[in-house]
């Protein structure tokens, strides 16, 4: 499990300082929200999809939906600032999916899922995705209630991306390399973005996927699975 202790928007790279604004207290009444997310939905593991516009994230639900269904009971939040359109792309592989319409804003805020779970059934759900809007800047700051934070970082991006937006990664668990399909024909080194990634967050893992030949899928499927698994172990414990 990830460590709740610290609340994800307060964790900073090493060596820097947060200076007092206007923002703290937003901040904080987003942490308490999300703590009452994970108490509502304490028998779901919840995943928090982040990455910039482009990178693949519905294209990866979509595989997900498909590869675990029979499976896991899966169901989706997905933001966008306009349209339905991800949320139907769920629908059209048969998972129960929402759209979070915000109007613009940039992320998706904890009291935006809150407000959510009352017009989407989770009875007997296993895995919960948010699927974040396209953003490596706003959304790092905002705790959703998640168990973990994915980012994936698209291979048409370029590697250089982990310390230019060091908060997203470091505030998540898993890094997802996308679009594997295309590493021979863009220059993006996996190494070199899993060292910088590393340097930022040393306990981060990597898993490099293609979405269209079905590399790295397994890997993600099984990793999703164990997540499940150590969520339900947890609970029992308790």
């Amino acid at each position: 499990m990830s460590n709740t202790a610290i609340p994800k928007s307060n964790q900073m790279p090493v060596g820097s300082v947060q200076c007092e604004n206007t923002s703290l207290n937003l901040l904080k009444a987003n942490d308490f929200v999300a703590k009452a997310i994970r108490e509502r939905l304490a028998d779901i593991c919840i995943i928090n999809i982040c990455s910039s516009p482009g990178s693949g994230k519905t294209t990866l639900m979509q595989e997900t939906g498909k590869r675990l269904g029979k499976q896991l009971n899966i169901a989706v939040l997905v933001g966008d600032p306009e349209t339905e359109r991800d949320a139907v792309r769920m629908r059209e592989v048969g998972i129960n999916a929402l759209q979070i319409v915000t109007g613009g804003m940039c992320h998706i805020e904890a009291q935006m899922i809150l407000q959510a779970l009352d017009h989407i059934n989770l009875d007997n759900v296993d895995l919960l995705f948010i699927e974040n809007v396209g953003n490596l800047v706003c959304p790092a700051a905002f705790d959703l209630g998640e168990d973990y934070r994915v980012t994936l970082l698209a291979a048409t991006e370029g590697d250089d991306k982990p310390k230019k937006y060091a908060r997203m990664f470091l505030t998540s668990e898993l890094m997802v390399v996308s679009k594997a399909d295309l590493l021979p024909h863009v220059p993006f080194s996996v190494d070199a973005v899993t060292k910088d990634a590393r340097e930022v967050n040393p306990k981060l893992e990597v898993i490099t996927i293609s979405s269209l030949n079905g590399e790295g899928m397994d890997e993600w499927c099984a990793w999703l699975n164990d997540k499940v698994e150590e969520k339900k172990a947890s609970k029992i414990k308790q």
